[in-house]
């Protein structure tokens, strides 16, 4: 499914790819112009120990970039030994945003894990881990309730994530990483597909902002993850109807 017709204002090019992985409980592809996202669901019957015999599931993300994913190519984080910080920022907000629209307490002692693996970067990499991560997520939930090991209502709401910015005193929707590195402003929103804020990071780096250029941001991203999330439930019926 492809959505989008691209300017300052509007999402890039976007298609998302479901069922994409034979062995993975969900999975799907985003690509959002040049960036691509391999997201996989995994759910298994073990929680973290805080989570012991409290009768509550846990859902969290692993996130991680490709050596050849940009122009000049990066050492695995394996091989450094140690993962980034940026690197486990983004997957805590990766977890964070699924969270948010799961019940936790219908999924049982059991974690579901997605994996977004980034392909090629040309920014935007967080919002489409999350994008594409949910679609991963649903189509995971929906083949465990077609098994009998999840009830179907876990999913509260759908939830998609889009960068916004300011360059020149202009809003500038889903930039590229040749704009994105030029903002004025920089925030990625998350939003659920009831067009509620699940988390706001919002950084001035170029010049200040006030608070109605940053209430216009979230107008334009709130417009851009309801594009999104019709687009999602769009890939996530097809998929269910071509199985």
């Amino acid at each position: 499914m492809v959505s989008g017709v691209r300017d300052e204002h509007r999402l890039r090019r976007v298609e998302i790819i479901p069922g994409v992985l034979d062995f993975a409980a969900g999975s799907a592809e985003i690509k959002i112009g040049r960036t691509r996202v391999l997201c996989a669901a995994t759910i298994e019957d073990r929680v973290p120990p805080f989570l012991s015999d409290t009768g509550e599931g846990w859902v969290t993300a692993e996130y991680s970039m490709l050596p050849a994913a940009t122009g000049t190519r990066s050492k695995r984080e394996a091989v450094r030994g140690r993962q980034g910080g940026r690197t486990m920022e983004i997957q805590r907000l990766i977890g964070r945003s699924l969270r948010a629209v799961t019940r936790r307490d219908l999924l049982g002692e059991r974690t579901i894990t997605i994996d977004c693996d980034v392909l090629q970067a040309d920014g935007g990499t967080r919002c489409a881990s999350i994008t594409g991560g949910f679609v991963a997520l649903a189509i995971a939930v929906k083949n465990a309730a077609k098994e009998g090991i999840l009830p179907e209502n876990i999913l509260l709401d759908s939830v998609a994530a889009i960068s916004v910015g300011l360059k020149d005193n202009q809003p500038v929707v889903d930039p590229d990483y040749a704009l994105d590195s030029k903002l004025d402003v920089d925030a990625n929103f998350v939003v659920t597909g009831r067009g509620k804020l699940v988390e706001v990071q919002a950084t001035a780096e170029g010049r200040h902002m006030s608070p109605a250029e940053l209430s216009g941001m979230v107008e334009l991203a709130i417009q851009g993850c309801a594009d999104l999330a019709e687009l999602q439930a769009e890939v996530l019926q097809e998929f269910e109807h071509g199985e």
